[in-house]
């Protein structure tokens, strides 16, 4: 397999999740101690219906995230970038499909899997291949998909539709990167590594319980409050058009951050918009979001992201337009 990278280590990227945490339950207890302003504010009706959405999207969606986290922290700390490149097909082109289907047998959230990829890079596996098995990873694994199946009991299909537009989505910019890509453009900067299997078991999950479970929480109380402040004339126009729908929800995909194992909850409670949008929104937000954006330039540099993010996005939208065109109600 070619070799794929410039000089250099993989890095950690900032702990961004411990300062989210620590705000939104600032933001909690400030809404706790001030209910009776708040409900004078908004009225009880309305906070009630927002407490409601924002209990019932943490209730359902905590376990998946913990299963995704633990399943994540094991195959980070567990399986060593040198199987894959022993494991992958010599032919690139072969190879970056086969990469995509291994993330369906190796779950994991976006957050480990951008470390994982550049340490794939790092054993010498093309980009195309580490590109492939970034986005897949955290989109098509069983963990993801079984939550979106909960999360949408009443239309199975956006499952099926969600596993086939991410996986195509991952395999297209594998190949385009074959076609157009540039090892130049990566850049991994040096990091020390534990070599402590239990020690960095724990720093793995204590990484991605601080990151997901931040912006799961953020995540919830935007749902939350797009289902209860929305204006209806404003959903009016909204609702209908759905290059609106689209744009609007693929933007709150790149803005949330959600973690994949928990992103279908939050989806799923915002029935006001298509099954087509929201689909959108599941196959933006594994892709591309801002904790990624600032993952990725930290880790392969701000060359790669710069190509990479736009490229991803347009290809997401697309991708997953069209599935919900043909295989969603």
């Amino acid at each position: 397999m070619p070799a794929g990278a410039a000089s250099g280590t993989e890095g950690h990227p900032a702990e961004a999740g411990t300062a989210v945490v620590v705000v939104v339950t600032v933001l909690l207890v400030l809404l706790v101690v001030g209910q009776s302003p708040v409900t004078v504010g908004l009225g009880a009706r309305l906070l009630a219906t927002w407490t409601t959405v924002f209990v019932s999207v943490l209730v359902q969606a905590v376990p998946f995230l913990v299963a995704g986290v633990v399943l994540s922290a094991v195959i980070a700390t567990c399986v060593p970038p040198s199987f894959w490149a022993r494991a992958l097909p010599e032919r690139s082109v072969l190879a970056v499909p086969v990469a995509g289907a291994a993330g369906v047998l190796l779950p994991g959230c976006e957050c480990g899997a951008v470390p994982m990829g550049a340490a794939l890079v790092r054993r010498g596996v093309t980009p195309a291949v580490a590109v492939t098995f970034l986005l897949a990873a955290p989109a098509v694994n069983p963990v993801v998909l079984t939550a979106t199946a909960v999360a949408f009991p009443a239309n199975p299909e956006m499952v099926l539709a969600r596993g086939l537009a991410s996986m195509t989505v991952a395999v297209a910019m594998g190949w385009l990167w074959l076609r157009w890509g540039r090892t130049d453009w990566i850049k991994l900067p040096s990091r020390p590594e534990e070599t402590r299997r239990a020690r960095a078991f724990w720093l793995s999950l204590r990484h991605d319980i601080l990151h997901a479970g931040g912006f799961l929480v953020v995540g919830a109380a935007v749902a939350a409050s797009v289902n209860v402040l929305l204006p209806e004339r404003a959903l009016g126009v909204v609702v209908g058009n759905w290059v609106v729908e689209v744009l609007i929800l693929a933007t709150l995909a790149v803005v949330l951050s959600l973690c994949s194992e928990a992103d279908a909850f939050v989806a799923a409670s915002m029935s006001q918009f298509s099954l087509t949008a929201r689909l959108v929104f599941l196959v933006v937000g594994p892709a591309v979001d801002v904790k990624l954006i600032a993952m990725q330039a930290g880790v392969f540099g701000g060359r790669f992201t710069r190509r990479f993010v736009p490229a991803t996005l347009a290809v997401a939208i697309g991708v997953a337009s069209v599935a919900g065109a043909v295989l969603l109600p």
